[in-house]
């Protein structure tokens, strides 16, 4: 996408988003970028666009603005490099595994999973760096709408360990599966943290399976603000997804698993669990 249609879209949707908060309440951006935004450049609007959207309530938008917002999306994505999972090798001990590291907003598969919080709406912080908030950036507004439905009556919030299902909208995968991941609250995990990401992994594998997905890639789930150590999550990650795949064999739709790492530790811990490297090392 060239850069004079980007900031023309985004322009647009920074304009229309500081009007609507200035009818709704909420958020809002300084007063002197509000009041400025013809003037700023793309590199000003996508930032104060992102952190409107990850605090904008899930109201109904227009025609217009999803449209410009489906188009400003589509192409930064595609700007970014689409990989595509089928086209990944499977890890030399397990044809059924693949592991990759990159941003999982990028990556064409039948479902993303996303580490998402209780309220199952998003990250409603601005320009946070977790994958909750860069997942509802780039598949849109609509995704907010879609879980904000699913949870209508759910006033105690989504139990840990489970998991939801929507479309992915913008992103390159069709859906995303919302699993709320244990929070460590202590130097370790206690039994039931541990139990309870194990079950984040089954569920999602099993709503994936009940959905006829044949593919389904994983973050790291709990690992990051909810302090799960990285070398004992990805341990129950790779147990539970292996324990799944062998004792539903012949009866699930699911090929194929992705684990998706973002950092090089993760990357290096993977590669021992999954024999493409030394276990010690990382």
């Amino acid at each position: 996408m060239n850069d004079g249609r980007k900031t023309e879209l985004v322009r647009y949707l920074v304009e229309y988003l500081v009007d609507e908060r200035a009818r709704t309440g909420g958020w809002m951006l300084p007063p002197d970028m509000a009041g400025h935004v013809a003037l700023l450049s793309f590199e000003e609007l996508w930032p104060a666009f992102r952190a409107l959207v990850n605090t904008r309530e899930p109201l109904p938008a227009s025609d217009g603005f999803l449209s410009a917002q489906d188009e400003l999306l589509g192409g930064l994505i595609a700007d970014a490099g689409v990989t595509q999972a089928d086209g990944l090798a499977p890890v030399p001990l397990d044809s059924r595994l693949r592991l990759w590291r990159g941003d999982i907003t990028t990556l064409a598969v039948e479902a993303i999973v996303n580490a998402a919080n209780a309220g199952m709406t998003g990250c409603w912080h601005p320009l946070h760096g977790c994958i909750d908030n860069a997942i509802h950036t780039y598949a849109g507004v609509q995704l907010r709408a879609e879980c904000a439905e699913l949870m209508r009556g759910c006033d105690r919030g989504e139990p840990t360990g489970s998991a939801r299902i929507t479309r992915g909208y913008n992103l390159p995968a069709r859906y995303v599966l919302h699993t709320v991941g244990p929070i460590v609250d202590g130097p370790r995990p206690s039994a039931r943290d541990r139990a309870d990401l194990a079950s984040c992994y089954r569920s999602c594998l099993e709503l994936a399976g009940a959905r006829g997905l044949r593919s389904v890639a994983f973050c790291c789930i709990s690992t990051g603000e909810f302090r799960f150590p990285c070398r004992e999550a990805a341990r129950i990650a790779v147990r539970e997804v292996r324990a799944y795949l062998d004792g539903h064999a012949g009866r699930t739709s699911v090929e194929h698993v992705v684990f998706d790492v973002f950092t090089e530790r993760d990357l290096k811990i993977y590669r021992g669990l999954l024999g493409e490297g030394d276990p010690a090392s990382g």
